[in-house]
């Protein structure tokens, strides 16, 4: 069905529709997700929606009209601020999630650089390969020059190559806490080190790690120290919809100065609609997000975020445990917390054990340098890791047989391959971007994804890859 109605239907036929239309999505609550989802319990998602429901109608974009929420959020705030050990003058806000917080945090950075270094002309900004997307994402809008460094063996950011990368134009040193892909938590003290020795700015990203890295440590693990307790961290994010399970829509950002957070704000008052003020990048914020969130952590409290970090940690070491009996496998880089990537020795190919447990009813999503299979492990994840192992011992199996099967065409066709993609023309290219469109426009997700995979990772050059996205994005988004 396509189009408005010319007569509203019952609530009955559109409830019953939009079941039926969920009901070919991925079970949210099931646990067999690895990423997009942070499922904790039934008894955490009733009050998050019973939270929600209550403010649906209420706008965040005027806290004088509704202080029941200005109040929420201040005490979020505060929250976080207890947890990331902030000092007292330090300030933040909420945000939609972990993009804008980071968005914010380099809007920050670069509008104090404007008033503290005003004879930079282009801005810099230096973060390991391993930094979320976002940081790229807010640079390309805000008009400034992001310089990626590589990792070291472990997977972290390496200093050395960070400190070589700064100049006269650098504004801003970047961390994660840990990075997503691969769960590393970088050398922030020796980041925060070097931004101090510059006269630099430093953000920590801990959006997937603020709201269990305290918890854990609270259980007695330690990590590599992270937040405003390094005393050259200027600014973090974190989100609450990741580990503090509450529903999309909920991070905080925080700067260890009030007057680096003014610099996040945008004001304008010659409209004739009266001042605009805005304190974060949105206008109109959902209230029941802000509800949900406080609910959640008021439900929770500390002693269920700290039993819920430890059922993560058992979940993962579990994980860690049995991969080291599947000899075919391997944990990309050194994991400080619980987020996985899995890779596998040749000949085996990773994507297709991924599409061997897709089919078993699991989702986990496929990186790339190295290929591997994503895996954040959270709360809910405890009840099913027994099975989901059980299932990743059946699928190597399997691929291990037909891996040895597959040899013989493989090795006769390579030079084949090879010669064709070289002379592929333009048009066939399209046509590539053009199958990924009708997949991705079927009703049904496509379950097998290894050969699609494969064909992105053999095309000729990173910008045929990144072309085909672009091509498929275009249409995909076709209104």
């Amino acid at each position: 069905m396509s189009g408005l109605p010319s007569v509203g239907r019952s609530a009955e036929d559109v409830l019953r529709d939009l079941e039926q239309r969920k009901a070919r999505d991925t079970d949210s609550t099931a646990s067999r997700l690895w990423s997009l989802v942070y499922y904790h319990s039934p008894q955490v998602l009733e009050v998050a929606q019973r939270a929600y429901a209550l403010y649906i109608s209420e706008n965040a974009l005027n806290p004088l009209a509704f202080p029941s929420l200005r109040q929420m959020e201040n005490e979020i705030v505060g929250i976080v601020k207890a947890l990331l050990h902030a000092p007292p003058q330090a300030a933040g806000t909420m945000t939609t999630g972990g993009t804008e917080s980071i968005f914010l945090a380099l809007k920050a950075a670069r509008d104090y650089a404007f008033f503290h270094k005003p004879h930079i002309a282009h801005p810099e900004v230096i973060a390991p390969l391993s930094a979320h997307p976002a940081f790229d994402k807010a640079a390309h809008y805000l008009g400034l020059k992001l310089i990626h460094t590589p990792l070291d063996p472990s997977g972290k950011a390496d200093v050395r190559a960070m400190e070589a990368a700064i100049s006269e134009s650098t504004i801003l040193l970047v961390g994660s806490a840990p990075a997503y892909p691969h769960g590393v938590i970088d050398p922030i003290s020796e980041i925060a080190d070097l931004a101090q020795k510059y006269g630099l700015l430093c953000h920590v990203d801990a959006c997937v790690g603020g709201l269990i890295l305290p918890f854990l440590e609270k259980s007695g693990i330690a990590f590599p120290p992270y937040d405003f307790r390094v005393e050259g961290v200027t600014s973090i994010s974190a989100d609450l919809h990741k580990y503090g399970y509450t529903p999309k829509g909920a991070s905080v950002v925080l700067y260890r100065q009030r007057e680096l957070r003014r610099h996040q704000f945008f004001i304008y008052g010659s409209w004739p609609g009266g001042i605009y003020a805005s304190a974060s990048f949105s206008g109109t914020r959902s209230a029941g997000a802000i509800a949900a969130a406080w609910a959640v952590l008021q439900f929770l409290g500390e002693s269920g975020y700290i039993e819920a970090a430890k059922a993560a940690w058992q979940a993962t070491q579990a994980i860690r445990t049995a991969i080291k009996e599947i000899p075919e496998l391997y944990i990309v880089g050194e994991p400080n917390a619980t987020i996985l990537a899995l890779a596998a020795h040749p000949p085996l190919d990773i994507y297709r054990i991924g599409d061997g447990l897709a089919q078993r009813g699991w989702f986990l999503d496929r990186q790339q340098h190295p290929a591997s299979l994503h895996l954040t492990v959270t709360a809910g994840h405890n009840r099913v890791v027994k099975r989901f192992l059980e299932d990743l011992r059946a699928v190597v199996s399997e691929e291990k047989h037909r891996s040895t099967q597959r040899k013989w065409r493989r090795q006769a066709g390579k030079a084949l391959l090879r010669t064709g993609l070289a002379i592929l023309p333009e048009r066939w290219v399209r046509n590539m971007a053009r199958l990924i469109t009708r997949t991705a426009q079927a009703q049904e997700p496509p379950r097998r994804t290894a050969a699609l995979y494969g064909m992105m990772a053999a095309l000729p050059t990173q910008g045929s890859l990144e072309k085909i996205v672009e091509d498929f994005l275009d249409k995909a988004l076709e209104n």
